[in-house]
């Protein structure tokens, strides 16, 4: 006998009694086919009906063909015995979605005689309601498990709950296994990382110290230089204040013996000293645009070390995430090993269940000699039936049932050959699986490979930007030193000029000033736009007076001493630059005086009207 289970689910029932009032019950429906071939090949279809919270819950109802062409001339149904359990079924599911409902529109009635369900026979009711009245689709008359079938029927559960139990506690143990080697891997990994930490930790800390500390000894240093610088440049300019008055003496006395002879002179010297005042005020204006460009290259500088900071967030962000997708790939790693073991373990059922098809084959083999050997016995004995028919007869039994036998094997075979073919199946997927995991992995590894490449690029970008940091820097530290010349030489050339008097005192200033640049370049020509440039600064020397020295001196001490962070090597004067403090624009675009500057501080072409920031890049 073979049972086929095809349905089994717990429906909510209404059960009524003589004399009780109607009540709910959550009773189990099971529904088997099953398949007797002894002596004749029939099917037979067998309904349960129990309680899992009452174990002695059980009512049984086997329905043979016989039996069903009864119940279907007695309640009028349209269908045949094969396609009932499937409608049976099918009314049974519309049930258990009507449950739920305050009106339901199908439901299940467990009707008894007794007052209370107590071992007396049952029909269950499937009922449709309207509003008109109640259509009972199928009734089925239940009767009680006797003792012996409650027991198997305990027997049963109590067999199926082991084997629950037993599965259970081996995917308990298995899964404590993975657990156990998880909970190992990401402690040992938690450890190193942890270490790992410590050492960076450790080091930031150090590196930072050691930077305070030799920033606070550069800060110290370079203030004291600027003291120094500054008493220094106090001093000169004390005396350079005694010379000067000392010489405005002596200019007062000649003049006054010679007053008569230069009133003349000192019609022409007044529209000098306007034109003097007019060049110094766009001196003036001139130097208070460089300051503006100083204050600007500063705030770029401040700037720039704000984006360092942040390309540092970023990169400590970027190195979190390559350690999270680092883990993400172990993990897949360990999934890719257990689907491995599986794939492993189907393999060996699979085997296993070639193994017993061949046993199988081999049996029907067998068989099937025997069959013949029998059907030779059969032939050899024919001339004896009319003695032997009673044994004839047995024979022919015998041979019935071995048919039997053999159907069953084949059916057998047939289900095997169905679990080997399900097998298979689960095995492709798997492999499919694995496949994936591998696709997926990949993806993750050249995902990682981008994000690396995005650090390094960053990693780049970083040192790039300091040493654009770096060169601005000296650009800045290279004007103020420039300017700082200028006025040096302004302050060395007005007593010159004062001393000498007149216009006479023109050409050797002038050609004071042309001798470095002819010496430096070697070139014995000086093209027009020298002699405009000296021309230029030579007007602006002879037409200084008391108010633009102390004022120069303060400028220079504020453009020396009081440098924002910048380190000592900034401010070593260099013998090979000339100075800038005086020069327009267009003479600082001039194509003359790049030979005259350092290759950092070289000018690049710039439409007028653009800030001095310009030239250089990264400013």
């Amino acid at each position: 006998m073979a049972a086929e289970r095809i349905f089994d689910r717990a429906v909510s029932v209404r059960v009524r009694g003589c004399g009780c009032e109607e009540r709910r019950l959550n009773v189990r429906v099971n529904i088997e086919l099953l398949s007797i071939s002894n002596p004749v090949h029939k099917k037979d279809l067998a309904v349960r009906l129990t309680d899992d919270t009452d174990p002695f819950f059980l009512y049984n109802l086997v329905i043979s063909e016989e039996d069903f062409q009864s119940l279907k001339s007695q309640q009028g149904l349209l269908v045949d015995f094969s396609a009932f359990p499937q409608k049976f079924i099918d009314l049974l599911q519309q049930c258990i979605q009507e449950q739920n409902k305050d009106i339901p529109r199908f439901l299940l009635q467990l009707v008894s005689s007794a007052p209370a369900l107590d071992h007396t026979p049952v029909s269950l009711n499937v009922v449709e309601t309207n509003p008109f009245k109640h259509l009972t689709h199928l009734s089925l008359k239940f009767l009680p498990g006797t003792d012996a079938e409650i027991k198997k029927f305990l027997a049963n559960c109590l067999k199926c709950l082991k084997e629950d139990k037993m599965l259970l506690e081996e995917k308990l143990k298995r899964t404590e296994e993975d657990l156990t080697r998880q909970l190992s891997y990401t402690q040992q990994s938690l450890s190193e990382k942890s270490r790992e930490l410590d050492k960076l930790k450790n080091e930031w800390t150090s590196y930072t110290t050691a930077l305070s500390n030799k920033h606070s000894q550069e800060l110290t240093s370079e203030k004291e230089r600027a003291l120094q610088a500054q008493t220094q440049y106090q001093q000169q300019h004390e005396q350079q204040k005694k010379e000067l008055e000392n010489l405005h003496q002596k200019s007062i006395q000649q003049l006054q013996n010679r007053l008569s002879e230069l009133e003349v002179i000192n019609k022409d010297l007044t529209e000098r000293r306007y034109k003097g005042d007019s060049t110094v005020r766009e001196l003036k204006a001139k130097l208070s645009g460089l300051e503006d460009e100083c204050q600007r290259a500063k705030q770029e500088v401040l700037s720039l070390r704000r984006e360092n900071t942040t390309l540092d967030a970023e990169c400590h962000e970027k190195e979190k995430l390559i350690n999270q997708l680092q883990t993400r790939v172990a993990v897949l790693e360990q999934e890719i090993k257990d689907k491995d073991q599986l794939v492993t373990r189907t393999k060996e059922v699979l085997d296993a269940t070639q193994e017993q098809k061949v046993i199988l084959e081999e049996s029907t083999e067998e068989k099937q000699r025997h069959i013949e050997k029998l059907e030779t016995t059969i032939k050899s004995l024919s001339a004896e039936l009319l003695k032997a028919n009673e044994i004839i007869k047995k024979l022919q039994g015998d041979l019935k049932t071995l048919m039997s036998k053999l159907k069953l094997k084949n059916t057998v075979t047939i289900q095997q050959e169905k679990l080997l073919a399900e097998k298979e199946e689960k095995l492709q997927k798997e492999q499919r699986e694995s496949q994936e995991m591998g696709q997926s992995l990949r993806m993750k590894e050249q995902e990682v490979c981008k994000l690396q490449e995005q650090l390094e690029s960053t990693i780049q970008k970083l040192e790039e930007s300091k040493q654009l940091l770096q060169t601005n820097e000296n650009v800045i530290t290279w004007l103020n030193r420039q300017l700082s010349e200028v006025q040096m030489a302004k302050k060395l050339d007005s007593p010159a000029s004062a001393h000498a008097g007149g216009r006479a005192a023109v050409s050797p200033l002038s050609m004071n000033f042309l001798e470095p640049i002819h010496s430096k370049n070697g070139n014995s020509q000086c093209p027009v736009s020298k002699v405009q440039l000296n021309s230029q600064l030579l007007k602006a020397s002879r037409c200084l007076d008391a108010h633009t020295v102390p004022a120069a001196g303060h400028t220079a001490n504020k453009e020396n001493g009081d440098q924002l962070g910048l380190e000592s090597k900034y401010f070593k004067k260099k013998d090979d630059s000339i100075p800038l403090r005086g020069l327009s624009q267009n003479t600082l675009n001039s194509e003359y005086l790049r030979p005259y500057l350092p290759a950092k501080a070289q000018p690049q072409p710039k439409a007028a009207g653009t800030p001095a920031s310009a030239y250089f890049p990264g400013s």
